[in-house]
Formats: C-alpha cells, structure tokens, sequence
C-alpha cells in the first residue's frame, strides 16, 4: 500500500518541482522557445501514456469480434466529458486574451490555474485506474507499470508547473502565491486517482471503458490546448521538437519498464 500512496504523489510532485522554478526566475517572462518545448513535451508524453499505458491494456482486456467496442466508446466518452468541462469551467489559455467556458469575473491569473486544472482530471484519473487495476489482479497491469506511468505524469507535470507559475509571475502575481497556484493546480490528480482507487472492486467489470475514458480526455487535451499552443506563433519547430522528446521518453518509459 506503500508503493500505491507514494506513487499517487509522484505526478504532484512534479508539478511542485516545476512551480518551484518560478523562484529561479530572473526575467519579467518566460523563454518563448523555452516556452514552446516544454508544452510540446508535455503533449508528447501524455500521447505516449495515452497510447501504451491505457489504450493498450484496454484492448487486451477485451475478447471476440467487437473487443474495439469498449475501448471506442470509453475513449470518445473521454473527449465528451472533457468537451463539457471545457465548455462550463471559465479558464483562460497563454497565448490567448479571450477567455473560455461560462462568464466569470474570475481573474486572468485565477483562469490560468483552472486552464491547467482541467486537464490534470484525467491525468489523475488515468494514474488511480492503472493502480486499481493493479491491485485488483489478473487485469494484465501492474504496480511497476503503475508507478511507471506515474512518473511518466510528473515529468510532464514538471514543466506544465513552470508554465503555469512562470507566467502568473510575469502578470504581477508574487512569487510566493505563482508557486502556491501552480503546484495547487496539481492538487486534482491524486485526488482523481483516489477516487478511482476507492472504487477499485465497482470499476472492474468496465476496466476497458475507464481506461479508455481517461486515454480520449488525454488526447482531448493534447489536441485541443498543448499542440495548438506549442505551435502558436514563431518557433513552432521547438515545439514540435518538443513532442517527439515527451513521446519517445514515455514510450522507453513504458515498454522497458512497465
């Protein structure tokens, strides 16, 4: 159970680590291309634990004809839940002035966090399911390919807490209060795999549907915030540059190790 706890705090750790470096920070803002290669990496590991850390074992775990049935539904389910969420919770992109979702007078800096927030959902979600599947057994997965994953999410979260705290210093945000929102946007994901986890025994008939579920929220994100922000503007070969490094990392990661 050890291993299970430490391994649910390793992706909020690496979005601590990474807020941190807003203390380091000696210019107004951050790096474009610096920029630009760290939301590319984070897009690029989250593909790859898309693909090898849940679509995968969800296909396995299906038998006959139709074992894409599941699978299918689960993930599309993922991009529904995630369009909803995207579409309600008032949250604002870095390379935008426009805000999404429903009409707020939240702050610009309030916005950002929750922008950031919304996608670790399923980042969270993705790593409880893996470690319920693990302790439930017989699911093909496994608290090394557990815990695999969820160092795979904290260096993804790594440089998502330096964009998201990195910036909020450079709108006029403390120090001090950059680092608190940046590593509190991280605060979601293990409480998204606990609660995956607390319903360990109730998800087993539809482990497919859940992993699959969390797999199309992760590419929801990828497509629809990481890739257009890495490629916004000059520069979008960094970026790209970027998700082939995250994809190529999570996939060693996950093959060799999981």
């Amino acid at each position: 159970m050890e291993n299970v706890i430490i391994g649910l705090l390793i992706p909020f750790l690496g979005t601590t680590l990474g807020s941190a470096l807003v203390f380091f920070m000696r210019k107004k803002e951050i790096n474009k291309r610096v920029q630009k290669l760290l939301i590319g990496f984070a897009a690029g590991v989250m593909m790859a634990a898309s693909i090898w850390s849940l679509l995968t074992p969800a296909l396995d775990m299906t038998d006959g004809r139709f074992a894409w049935v599941p699978v299918a539904i689960g993930f599309m389910c993922g991009i529904i839940f995630l369009l909803i969420l995207d579409s309600l919770i008032p949250h604002q992109h870095l390379e935008t002035e426009e805000s999404e979702g429903l009409e707020s007078n939240l702050k610009k800096s309030t916005k950002l966090v929750l922008a950031v927030t919304i996608h670790n959902i399923p980042e969270g979600m993705a790593t409880g399911v893996v470690f319920a599947g693990a302790l439930i057994g017989n699911t093909g997965m496994t608290i090394a390919g557990a815990i695999v994953l969820a160092i795979g999410m904290a260096i993804q979260n790594f440089p998502e807490g330096a964009i998201i705290s990195m910036p909020l210093k450079a709108e006029g945000v403390s120090k001090g209060r950059a680092f608190l929102y940046g590593a509190l946007s991280g605060i979601v994901e293990p409480i998204s795999a606990i609660l995956a986890i607390a319903f360990t025994h109730a998800v087993i008939p539809i482990l497919p549907y859940i992993l699959s579920f969390a797999a199309g929220a992760m590419i929801y994100v990828v497509v629809e915030e990481l890739i257009p922000e890495s490629q916004a503007g000059d520069h979008s070969n960094i970026g790209t540059i970027g998700v082939a490094l995250g994809f190529v990392i999570m996939m060693i990661l996950d093959v060799a190790l999981g």
